[in-house]
């Protein structure tokens, strides 16, 4: 019990950062290209207390965590008035993309962290949360390093969970900005039952015991162990 709580603690910065920074990212550019409303409401900012749901940041991963299945979490929405784009469509669909690629960004930017304090020869330990530490070749727990790790999964994993074509994820707006008007039309119709639709989805799994994660958890494994291997690189520069 205490190992997992240990891990939780230092799983928590890493998700709470990475859906801080999303979320700053579709308000900024949404600042960019015409709707100042993310900056009106003072969502602009690292401070997580503006951006923080105690539901979906705090108890939901938690709680995840300590059951061991896959950790996600998520923020208060930023306000994004589609009116207020200059140019609605393409707004729209960069605003969406802003958030995932930000993710992908600070997963560079962990792996960089991560080759830097790189200790030769670490290896990963099973916890009881189903998730994993970072080990020295003598034992040692390395947290730091193993706080870079949770940036990189967790900054990935968002990332790609966010870009699934379903409403109300990122990727459901990079479609609808693809499609012709009159598709269009009926495909942001379905935005309003973006969660209604999760819930279908997650309820089906239970029932019938799919793994629709499994969409992501492949190409997760593939990227993650990119991002480590370039970690690896640097540290052994």
């Amino acid at each position: 019990m205490l190992n997992t709580l240990i891990m939780v603690l230092v799983l928590l910065p890493s998700l709470v950062t990475a859906i801080v920074v999303h979320e700053v990212a579709h308000g900024y550019v949404a600042k960019l290209l015409g709707d100042p409303t993310a900056s009106d409401r003072g969502r602009l900012t690292l401070n997580p207390i503006r951006h923080v749901d105690p539901l979906g940041t705090i108890l939901l991963p938690g709680a995840l965590a300590l059951a061991g299945a896959p950790v996600f979490g998520y923020a208060k929405p930023v306000p994004v008035r589609k009116s207020r784009l200059r140019n609605p469509r393409f707004g729209m669909m960069a605003v969406a993309a802003a958030g995932p690629l930000s993710n992908f960004v600070m997963a560079f930017l962990g792996a960089i962290a991560a080759g830097l304090v790189w200790t030769q020869g670490a290896d990963f330990d099973q916890s009881a949360a189903g998730l994993t530490l970072l080990r020295s070749p003598a034992g040692e727990t390395l947290w730091l390093m193993s706080g870079f790790y949770f940036l990189i999964l967790i900054n990935l994993f968002l990332g790609l969970f966010n870009l699934l074509p379903i409403p109300p994820f990122d990727g459901s707006h990079i479609v609808g900005g693809l499609l012709p008007a009159s598709l269009r039309q009926r495909w942001e119709r379905m935005q309003r039952l973006g969660m209604v639709l999760i819930l279908g989805v997650i309820g089906y799994t239970w029932v019938f015991g799919t793994d629709w994660l499994i969409v992501i958890i492949r190409p997760l494994e593939w990227v993650f162990a990119l991002f480590t291997g370039l970690a690896a690189t640097i540290g052994q520069l």
